[in-house]
Formats: C-alpha cells, structure tokens, sequence
C-alpha cells in the first residue's frame, strides 16, 4: 500500500485479498438477510457494493480516498471469458437453434432503441447526441471496457471533454441496477407464471457450463495437474486473443480482448481434433471441473473487485443528466424484458432465467447477466438452456454488432 496526500493506492495482491473477503462477507449477508435471498442478489454484488458505500462514507468523513489497482480485475476478466470459449461448441451453437436467433435479434433491435432513447433524453438536457449515445450502448451493455475504449475518441472528435467520467458512471450505475434487477425480475416472473425448471437438480453458472460432464467426471476430484492443465489451456487461448485483437485492430474493428480470447477459446475447442495429441496427456479441458472451478473463481471475484472499487464520490456531479438516462434505459429494460422478451421465448421457466440474464446484459456487463442467472437458478433450478444462448449473445455477437452500431449513431447524430 502506499498513502500520499489523503489517497491510499491498494495494490493488486491486497485488492484481491480483500475481494475474497467481500465475496465471503456476501455470501454470510444473503444468508442472513431474507431479502437479499428471495430477490437472489448475487453474492459479490451484496458484498460489493456495501464495502463500496462504506469506502464512500469514509471519504465523505475523513476526506480519505481508498484507489484500487485493478489489473487483476482485468485478468480475471479476460479468464473467465476464455472459459466460456472454451466450454463453447458448435453442436451446442446449433442446438441454439431458434431461441438463439430470436435472442439474438431481440438483443440488437433493442441496442438501437437504448442508443435512440440515450440520444432523446440527452437532447431534453441540451447535451450532444454524442452524450447519449455514451450513456447507451457504449457504457450500458458495453461496459467499462468498451466505454474506456471508445471514449477518448468521442472526447476528442465531439468536444466532449468529460466523456469518460459520463461513461464510467453510466457504466457503474447500470452495473448496480442490472446487478438489483435480475433476481427480482426473474422471481416475479416465476412466481405469477408458476414456473418450474425442466431439469431436476440444482445447479450454479459453473455447474451449467458444465452440464455435459458424465457422472464419472462429477464424481472425479480436480488434482493439480488437473488444474495447471486447464491453467495451460487458458493461457494458451489467451496469447492466440491477443494475436486476434491485434488482427481486428488493424482492420479497424475495436474489440475488447475479453471478446478475442473468447473467440480463440471457441476456435481451438472446435476446430482441434478431440484426438489430437496433448502435450500434458489430458484431453483439451471443454466441460471439465477444472474449467469449470477456474470459472467460478474468476467470475466472483472479478464481481467483487468491480464493485467494491466504485469511488461513488466522484459521480455526484453528474447525477442529473445520468440519472434521467439511466431512468429512462431502466424502464425500456423492464418493458421489453415482461412484454416481449419473455412471451417471445416462450413464457417458461427458461425464459425467465434469460430475462435476469438479459437484464444484465443490456444495463451491465455479460458477468453480471451470468451472476444473475446463477443466483436464481441456485434458488429455482437449473436451466441450461439459457445459459448456451445467453452467453453466446451476449459475449460475443454483442460487442461485434455494438462495434459496428457505436460509429454509425455517432456519425448520424
């Protein structure tokens, strides 16, 4: 740690330590607290965000400010979505089949209306349409990192000097509200259809990716080599992203690393023969349990970390234009999700899980879609369904459509 003129700099190896910590305080709060557990808010997000208000109330009272370094997050980032490409295969692309295209075509019409509803509601402040479309698909179901990406650019060509503080807290606050409105959505949807899972046992977002592990493999312990097997594998697909990024990059096409690493993971499970030769004697680990806990632990602490570095007092001057954007992107999410998402994935009980899912996505980031999903089917059951297609949309088609859709608002506005 290092403290200089009323900031203390925490470095990666005690953030990290201290995310562990908020994660297991999460998980000791929504046990004890009825509402957190029958609204499923996710463990990290519990812990998160109350250490992050703490952190803010400290600063209000003493003037002292906490600054994370997160390059730890962004690795854990990075891993988890490179599980997801690993676990991800074209029989089950295709076993998307229909849902999958009519998910797909939801999720980008909807990307238009939330970049024209952030154009309208910036234009009633008097800000540039440039403002609104930052507070939509740039910062919304972007994320932090397409919004760190893009907005040095919209600063310099749109005269906007503060773009990126406008997209970081439009990204923040719409991570809190697509943490809080998953769950809920999901249980009053299930509750008033009295909706029941398809399949029997309970499951998390790990277990589902690996919903094709045989009984022999559940039952099998993950050993080290088991583990610094599936570390291999990710590594592996994670220097072939980086190759990627740079070949996107180069044909103008900015995507965040996470979305190549993945791509990567897709590319080696699909295209390398189950029978080609290992160098560690395992079999490429798609569906394994060392995936799988490699999954887990990134995807809670990379949530933990996220949210409990949010410097909340360095949003307040901007509370009233972004608020009414992320009023306004707030009810569209609520409106399609209960009116046309649900009815049109066909008003079960997978359809509800995508619509936590989808709350996530489109207010915040695919690992929170992912958290929502898991925190309600640990309560209701599994559904495996929605989290083939859920991941497949959001993490990947996504960023190459908003790539596309980001200049083309910018542009025409």
């Amino acid at each position: 740690m290092e403290f200089q003129d009323g900031l203390l700099r925490v470095e990666s190896f005690l953030a990290v330590t201290l995310a562990i910590i908020v994660l297991f305080v999460g998980k000791r709060l929504n046990q004890k607290v009825g509402f957190l557990r029958d609204f499923s808010i996710p463990e990290p997000v519990t812990g998160g965000l109350l250490f992050s208000v703490l952190f803010g109330l400290l600063y209000l009272g003493s003037g002292l400010e906490i600054e994370f370094e997160l390059q730890a997050r962004n690795i854990l980032l990075i891993y988890f979505f490179t599980t997801i490409g690993i676990n991800a295969s074209a029989r089950e692309l295709l076993a998307g089949g229909l849902p999958l295209l009519l998910l797909l075509t939801i999720t980008v019409t909807f990307m238009v209306v939330q970049n024209l509803t952030g154009i309208s509601v910036a234009m009633l402040f008097d800000l540039p349409a440039a403002v609104g479309v930052i507070g939509g698909t740039v910062s919304l179901i972007g994320g932090h990192g397409t919004t760190i990406a893009w907005a040095p650019g919209i600063a310099e060509t749109y005269d906007i000097p503060n773009a990126m503080e406008i997209g970081i807290a439009s990204a923040t606050f719409g991570l809190i509200l697509a943490s809080i409105m998953g769950g809920p959505i999901a249980k009053f949807l299930i509750s008033r259809h009295q909706l029941l899972p398809s399949e029997p046992e309970n499951t998390t977002v790990e277990t589902v990716q690996a919903a094709s592990l045989s009984d022999k493999q559940k039952a099998t312990p993950v050993n080290y080599l088991d583990f610094l097997g599936a570390i291999l594998a990710i590594h592996i697909c994670i220097v072939i992203g980086f190759a990627l990024n740079e070949v996107f990059a180069n044909l103008g096409l900015k995507l965040p690393l996470f979305v190549t690493c993945l791509f990567a993971g897709m590319l080696i499970t699909n295209l390398v023969p189950r029978n080609f030769p290992s160098f560690t004697g395992n079999p490429w680990p798609t569906r394994s349990p060392a995936i799988t806990l490699i999954a887990d632990i990134s995807l809670g602490t990379f949530l933990a970390l996220s949210l409990m570095s949010m410097q909340l007092w360095t949003l307040a001057d901007l509370a009233g234009p972004i608020a009414a954007i992320l009023a306004a992107q707030f009810t569209l999410v609520m409106v399609v999700t209960i009116f046309i998402l649900f009815p049109l994935m066909g008003k079960n009980y997978d359809a509800a899980v995508i619509a936590a899912g989808f709350g996530g996505v489109t207010l915040g980031s695919t690992p929170t879609a992912m958290a929502n999903m898991a925190a309600v089917t640990q309560r209701f059951g599994p559904s495996r369904h929605a989290f083939i297609i859920v991941p497949l949309v959001s993490a990947f088609f996504i960023d190459l459509v908003n790539a596309l859709l980001i200049p083309y608002f910018l542009q025409t506005f």
